[in-house]
């Protein structure tokens, strides 16, 4: 059985090798998503939605290979962020933040398969946030987007580049969430290693 890897089938948003700014065209994806506030490295609500999204994700991969014969690598934690203030994200101000966590799936993931998916988690794990997740279409379109190599409190200068540089020169707005995609497991990989694909849909400014 081929399993389907959203890396792979996906590789101008999953595998870009630019660690400046450049556009991309991001097609229009589906996820699972939970929202949340607040400083991911501290709040609980943060870590027990990641919990519930990787139970459900997994959940849906089983059922998906069961019931339709059809296998998908869970891709990796992707986040978009957003403030009333954007420049909380140049100055790191974690408490401001506002997030929602996703992981992609396949277009064949129905949302009935995502909802059996939830209560089937839910009555195995009892894990309450479960019932928070939904099911989420992004239509990102033209994206600026960057490799970033090193620790998530590092990409300050890299947004920056993007808000008060990229943008202007190429008489381009921001239309969308910042959006982040998590390569790196950072309980496994050391700050300096980490792989993180920095993400921002834009429009012309005219």
């Amino acid at each position: 059985m081929t399993s389907y890897d959203v890396k792979r089938a996906l590789k101008q948003c999953y595998a870009p090798r630019n660690t400046d700014w450049a556009l991309v065209d991001a097609p229009t994806q589906r996820f699972i998503a939970i929202d949340g506030c607040g400083d991911p490295n501290t709040s609980p609500a943060y870590v027990r939605a990641v919990q519930a999204l990787y139970t459900v994700a997994y959940t849906i991969k089983f059922s998906s290979r069961s019931i339709l014969g059809r296998d998908l690598v869970v891709g990796p934690l992707e986040g978009l962020w957003w403030s009333d203030h954007p420049e909380v994200f140049t100055t790191r101000a974690k408490d401001a933040w506002q997030w929602r966590m996703l992981i992609s799936q396949p277009d064949w993931i129905a949302d009935d398969l995502v909802e059996e998916a939830k209560r089937a988690a839910l009555a195995k794990k009892k894990l309450p946030t479960i019932s928070e997740i939904h099911y989420e279409v992004l239509r990102e379109g033209t994206s600026a987007q960057l490799l970033h190599v090193g620790p998530y409190d590092d990409e300050g200068p890299a947004l920056a580049r993007l808000h008060h540089e990229y943008l202007a020169a190429n008489e381009l707005r921001m239309s969308g969430h910042h959006h982040e995609v998590y390569l790196s497991d950072p309980r496994r990989t050391e700050p300096a290693k980490l792989r993180t694909i920095l993400r921002q849909p834009v429009e012309r400014a005219s």
